[in-house]
C-alpha cells in the first residue's frame, strides 16, 4: 500500500488508521478527514478491492465526502469513513466483527460508524458489543428513528429526484418521467419503488441481473444489462451502486438531461462536473441528494447518547429539507456558471472552515 499522503485523494485528513488484526484476519482503514463539526461519522465499507491502494483512495474520498455531506445536512458531525478489505468470497465472521468494535472503540469516539455496502443491521449489532459509538442498530416501533439507514438514503434521493426534474424539466410529478435506475439493492430498490408510485417509466439494471429483473416485474419496468444502462435514453439516469462511473466514457455515454442517484463519490475526477455541466446535464451533487441516511444514523446515535427518545418525524423534517439544498445549489450554479458540484464544494468547505 503506498504512502496515503501521497495519494490524489488525500486532503489533509486528520487520521487515517490501518488496522490489522492477524487472529480474526481483519484488514481494515478508518479515515477521519474532518472533526470541525464533531466526531468524524461515516458507514463501513465491506468490500474486495482488487489492490490495496484502491481500498485506500475509496477511504479517503468516502471520508471527505462525508465531511461535506454532514456539513451541508447541518448535522453536529465530522467526516469519517472505514472501509474492511474482504477477500475474493467476501468471507466475513464474528471475530472479525469484533476485533473493528475494538478498534473503533480504541479511537475514544473520534470516529462513529454504521453500516455501508456489505454491512447489515445485524453486523452492525456485533459491532456494538465492542464500542459504544455505533449507530445503525435495531429500534422498536414505527416512530423511532434509526436501524437500516438504506430506506431513509432512499427517501431522500426520491425527493431529490423531484427537485430535479422540477428544475430541469419544468415539471411538477414524476409520472411518466423515465428514470433509468442503477443498482436496485437497499437503495436503489428503495427508490425505484417510491418513484413507480409516482407513476414513473422505469428502467433498472444490477450486476446481479436476476434482482434486477425481479424488481421490473414487480414495478411493470424493464431491465436491462448492467453495462448497458448509462447509454438508456432517459430523463433521469439514477446511480445507485459504486462510485467514480462518471468518468470521460461514462459521461458522453449518457443520454438524460439529469444525473440524480444516491451513489458516493459519483464524479471520477473534479474536472468531470464540469463536462456534465458542457453538456447541459444538471448534476445532483451525491453527498447533498444521498444524506438521508446519515442523517437518520445521527439522530439515532446521539438520542441514544443523551438518553432521549428519537421521534422519526424528526428526521423525515430533515429530509424534506434535501430538496431546498439542491435547488440552492443549482440557482447558484445557473447564475455564476460555476457547475453544481463545485458550488456544493465551496458551500461544504467554507462549513468546516476549509
Amino acid at each position: 500500500m503506498t504512502a496515503f499522503w501521497t495519494e490524489a485523494d488525500f486532503d489533509d485528513h486528520e487520521l487515517v488508521q490501518l488496522v490489522r488484526d492477524a487472529k480474526s484476519g481483519l484488514t481494515a482503514i478508518i479515515a477521519i478527514h474532518s472533526s470541525h463539526l464533531g466526531p468524524g461519522a461515516g458507514g463501513t465499507r465491506f468490500w474486495h478491492y482488487a489492490e490495496p491502494k484502491d481500498a485506500m483512495r475509496d477511504a479517503l474520498r468516502l471520508s471527505r465526502g462525508m465531511s461535506y455531506k454532514n456539513a451541508m445536512a447541518g448535522l453536529p458531525m465530522g467526516g469519517g469513513k472505514a472501509v474492511i478489505l474482504a477477500d475474493e468470497k467476501r468471507t466475513k465472521t464474528q471475530e472479525m466483527l469484533a476485533a473493528f468494535g475494538d478498534a473503533v472503540q480504541a479511537l475514544g469516539g473520534k470516529y462513529v460508524t454504521a453500516e455501508d455496502v456489505g454491512i447489515s443491521e445485524a453486523d452492525m449489532v456485533a459491532v456494538s458489543q465492542h464500542t459504544e459509538f455505533v449507530s445503525g442498530l435495531p429500534v422498536e416501533g414505527e416512530d423511532a428513528a434509526g436501524g437500516d439507514p438504506g430506506p431513509f438514503t432512499a427517501m431522500g434521493i426520491y425527493h431529490g429526484i423531484k427537485a430535479a426534474v422540477r428544475h430541469k424539466l419544468g415539471k411538477d410529478s414524476v409520472k411518466g418521467v423515465h428514470v433509468a435506475i442503477q443498482g436496485t439493492g437497499s437503495v436503489g430498490g428503495g427508490v425505484a419503488r417510491l418513484l413507480a408510485k409516482d407513476g414513473a417509466k422505469l428502467t433498472l439494471a444490477d450486476m446481479h441481473h436476476d434482482r434486477a429483473s425481479a424488481l421490473a416485474d414487480e414495478l411493470g419496468g424493464e431491465a436491462v444489462a448492467a453495462d448497458a444502462i448509462m447509454s438508456v435514453a432517459c430523463d433521469v439516469f439514477s446511480p445507485n451502486a459504486l462510485g467514480a462511473i462518471l468518468d470521460d466514457e461514462g459521461i458522453a455515454r449518457l443520454e438524460a438531461p439529469i444525473v440524480a442517484g444516491g451513489a458516493n463519490n459519483q464524479l471520477a475526477r473534479a474536472h468531470h462536473g464540469a463536462q456534465l455541466a458542457e453538456r447541459g446535464i444538471l448534476y445532483a451533487p451525491d453527498y447533498v441528494i444521498n444524506a438521508g441516511g446519515i442523517i437518520s444514523v445521527t439522530m439515532e446515535y446521539l438520542c441514544r447518547r443523551h438518553g432521549d427518545p428519537c421521534d422519526i418525524n424528526e428526521v423525515r423534517k430533515r429530509l424534506a429539507q434535501i430538496p431546498e439544498r439542491l435547488e440552492t445549489i443549482w440557482q447558484k450554479s445557473d447564475e455564476t456558471g460555476v457547475s453544481p458540484d463545485v458550488v456544493a464544494d465551496r458551500m461544504a468547505q467554507k462549513l468546516i472552515g476549509r
